[in-house]
């Protein structure tokens, strides 16, 4: 697609990036095919070949209006269009320009302002954990709204950690909403790898993956919690002592995985981003190798027939597929994804959920549908965003793969 940058753009790092993308788009529109947003409004405009259109002309010095922010909101950054792209254009890349752009000059509803910003702000603060304890005390007497974005309390279990030593040690990210509202995620991970002869560390100093702010428009915020992780990990990475930064929730893997694109620009971060990229695997990367071991110490039935939804940013994002199925299948489990649109996202995409309800809930509702033939004991994914958001909208539990793994090594 031939762009003609506006002065202000050219010679910048965002103008530079952004036409060598947009250069990429041969107009084919497969992109419309697979996208949730077109799907379900028939809207070229919350299609990708639209909103790449839409920036392009932000670019060139056209006018930018509220409804060009509108529709760049309604884009849940799930990358599928990345997946079906027969040319490789980075949409994920250029939609984070696009919105940066847009944001310094379309400015937004107070209320909107508001809500941003306290999700920014207040989902990767330590003040999240208590707040969330206190919901889940008044979680009846809450909306039905409100109750959807507080899960039950987790139960004692939940916060067992092995306490075993291993030569082989990897790092895991906590992630900044997820040992408040699924701790059982963390410390089932912690307990399979150590049943398997693998050591989980922690780094205190490490939080948020630097997602919530990028995809709020608040870059500047989303680097700095980038570089916050690198100095937290970098003691352990420089000395050799782990072999691997373990992501169990897709959405943190996609980011880290990302940290040295984003930090590409900064010349005392660059080298250490590449080599945390390096680094980085998400949990079920480690399964082939696991497989074998696990096999051999797997005790309790639990549940076998599993319903599982692949996350877009585990699919779309690291280009991670079947991994899952194909060992949890090898360790005798029943399980099995949607016949139809197994490849669309469900809904959920970060905030996407709280700043896109009457969206996402519809995305919801469509992929518990296709899910609903199953007829699946439990349904598991691989990230909490979708796990919280799917479990909103049916009485089958749903769970990380990892959990139920965890159970049935008892």
């Amino acid at each position: 697609m031939q762009t003609t940058l506006a002065p202000e753009f050219k010679g910048t790092r965002d103008g530079e990036a952004a036409e060598a993308i947009l250069r990429k788009c041969v107009h084919c529109g497969f992109c419309t095919a697979t996208c949730p947003t077109y799907q379900l409004l028939g809207d070229e405009l919350d299609s990708p070949r639209g909103r790449i259109y839409l920036i392009k002309q932000v670019l060139e010095g056209k006018p930018v209006t509220r409804s060009t922010q509108q529709h760049l909101d309604r884009c849940l950054t799930c990358r599928n269009c990345e997946s079906t792209c027969p040319s490789g254009v980075q949409y994920g890349h250029l939609v984070e320009i696009g919105r940066k752009v847009v944001e310094e000059r379309v400015e937004r509803p107070a209320g909107e302002r508001a809500v941003r910003w306290l999700l920014k702000e207040g989902l990767p603060s330590p003040l999240f954990g208590p707040a969330m304890k206190l919901g889940q005390l008044v979680r009846p007497l809450l909306p039905a709204s409100l109750q959807n974005k507080v899960p039950a309390r987790a139960p004692a279990n939940a916060h067992r950690w092995p306490t075993r030593e291993h030569g082989r040690k990897v790092l895991m990210l906590m992630g900044c909403v997820q040992p408040a509202m699924m701790p059982n995620i963390n410390s089932a991970t912690a307990r399979v790898l150590d049943a398997a002869g693998i050591q989980t560390l922690v780094a205190d100093g490490a939080g948020c993956c630097g997602a919530i702010r990028t995809h709020l428009n608040d870059s500047e915020g989303g680097l700095a919690d980038m570089r916050r992780n690198i100095d937290a990990w970098w003691p352990l990475v420089s000395a050799g002592k782990v072999e691997a930064i373990v992501m169990n929730a897709s959405g943190c893997g996609a980011q880290v995985k990302d940290y040295a694109h984003a930090l590409a620009h900064d010349p005392a971060y660059a080298e250490r981003a590449t080599r945390i990229v390096e680094l980085t695997k998400d949990l079920s990367e480690l399964l082939p190798e696991l497989v074998p071991t696990l096999k051999t110490r797997l005790r309790a039935k639990g549940a076998r027939k599993l319903a599982y939804h692949p996350p877009c940013t585990l699919q779309h994002g690291q280009q991670l597929r079947g991994g899952v199925e194909t060992q949890l299948a090898a360790l005798g489990f029943d399980i099995r994804v949607a016949g139809s649109e197994s490849h669309l996202c469900c809904g959920s995409a970060g905030t996407y959920s709280v700043l896109q309800p009457e969206l996402a809930y519809q995305l919801r509702d469509r992929k518990l549908g296709h899910l609903a033939p199953l007829q699946a004991e439990v349904i598991v994914s691989a990230n909490i965003g979708c796990i919280q958001h799917l479990a909103t909208g049916t009485s089958t539990p749903v769970r990380h793969w990892v959990e139920v793994l965890d159970d049935a090594l008892g």
